[in-house]
């Protein structure tokens, strides 16, 4: 018998498989403005017309089109993974901070959880939701400088408010010094700014940098102009000091930080469960001191805030073991209910991969029309606390729980 197929697996022959289809060429094709060859020119125009629809905020149309190649055999995730370019355009305001692409690069997050035939819904809502929002104006490629180019001199061009200049520099100091040095120097310079952007300056940019890494076959442009759009939009310009520090930041430190972030109700206090989700998922492109300094910059965010724990008792006497008996319980949009019903499915590999699977299909059925995208991005950080820390049963409920309360607060609205 095979073994599973892991994540990282998954992620890595779907992006490998994309690169090759007539849909990649379609959306190369609408990005650049390529006249279109002669080869199946019925997929490669579908996909132009879907991307059209998106930028153009025709909700309606992207919809239909969308589930007209779902019906013709288009694979949803392929689809997803094409959407990068125009959704790193997406805007959510009045907020500036870029909401939709952070949502885009945590659905690879989602994904693994759920059936082939339910991957679909869940693109559908991001294509629904990306065609209702704005975009920002592309920026478009400059030619590159051949000199040096330092980060200060991205940080100049940030803190004068001058978008075009910052992408093109960021793009050149890539290409010189390669993505990862410029993807520690971004998390460095957005730590700062936590509490100013409630944590979006890190979280934001660690989704959209591991996407942009994630598309390495593709061009990182569409990333780095989101990325020079949002800093200057915040004057995101002056990196803190990388100091010598000595603070722990391993194995019981992470555990009651996160016991921390993962108490109180509400927006504020989910943003410091994602912030920290954030972090540990770009933690390998940092070195030690500088994740332990953006660590302390975390633990800082959260500020003098208690630490509590919900009591949940017993695990109920039987289980869900089906979604449908599951979406039972979901629908009393009872936080305490829906997530104590999921203690049993918490200690084994089996049982997370169900209860992820339970959750995602729940949360993407309740949402209808207009949404918050921390719908799904604050769901992606309550399965990680459940992936990272199931040996804690009791730190994983009230994570589980901090979300579900967020979310039925505001989808019961």
């Amino acid at each position: 018998m095979s073994p599973p197929i892991t994540r990282r697996d998954f992620i890595k022959k779907s992006t490998e498989l994309a690169a090759f289809t007539p849909l990649a060429v379609a959306a190369a094709s609408f990005i650049t403005g390529d006249r279109l060859p002669a080869e199946e020119p019925k997929e490669k125009v579908a996909m132009n017309e879907l991307l059209h629809f998106i930028e153009a905020s025709k909700v309606e149309q992207a919809s239909r089109l969308f589930w007209e190649r779902i019906g013709r055999g288009d694979s949803p995730w392929e689809i997803h993974l094409l959407l990068f370019p125009v959704m790193q355009r997406v805007l959510n305001p009045p907020f500036i901070n870029p909401h939709f692409p952070k949502m885009h690069g945590i659905y690879r997050e989602l994904v693994p959880y759920l059936k082939n035939d339910e991957i679909a819904a869940l693109v559908h809502l991001e294509v629904t939701g990306s065609a209702r929002r704005p975009k920002f104006k592309s920026i478009p490629l400059a030619e590159l400088p051949d000199a040096p180019v330092s980060f200060a001199e991205i940080e100049a061009a940030i803190a004068a408010d001058n978008r075009e200049k910052a992408a093109a520099l960021g793009a050149a100091f890539c290409r010189q010094k390669g993505t990862r040095p410029f993807s520690r120097r971004l998390l460095l310079l957005g730590s700062g700014y936590l509490n100013n952007t409630l944590g979006h300056s890190l979280s934001c940019t660690a989704f959209i940098l591991l996407e942009m890494l994630a598309h390495t076959d593709g061009d990182p442009w569409p990333a780095i102009a989101a990325i020079a759009d949002y800093y200057c939009k915040g004057r995101f310009h002056a990196a803190p000091q990388l100091k010598k520090t000595d603070a722990p930041a391993e194995g019981d430190a992470l555990r009651n930080s996160l016991w921390k972030a993962t108490s109180g109700k509400g927006i504020v206090n989910l943003h410091h469960t994602i912030t920290f989700y954030a972090l540990e998922r770009v933690r390998s492109l940092l070195d030690e001191n500088e994740y332990r300094q953006i660590f302390s910059a975390c633990v800082a965010f959260m500020g003098e805030k208690e630490q509590n724990s919900i009591p949940f008792g017993k695990a109920p006497a039987i289980p869900p073991r089906e979604y449908a008996a599951f979406a039972k319980v979901f629908a009393s949009l009872d936080a305490k209910a829906v997530a104590g019903s999921l203690q049993e499915l918490i200690p084994s590999p089996k049982g997370r991969q169900q209860l992820g699977h339970f959750l995602i299909r729940a949360v993407s059925e309740k949402i209808k029309g207009d949404y918050n995208p921390h719908y799904l991005t604050g769901l992606g950080s309550a399965l990680w606390v459940v992936h990272h820390f199931w040996d804690e049963p009791a730190l994983v409920l009230n994570g589980l729980y901090q979300y579900l309360d967020f979310f039925f607060d505001h989808i019961g609205r």
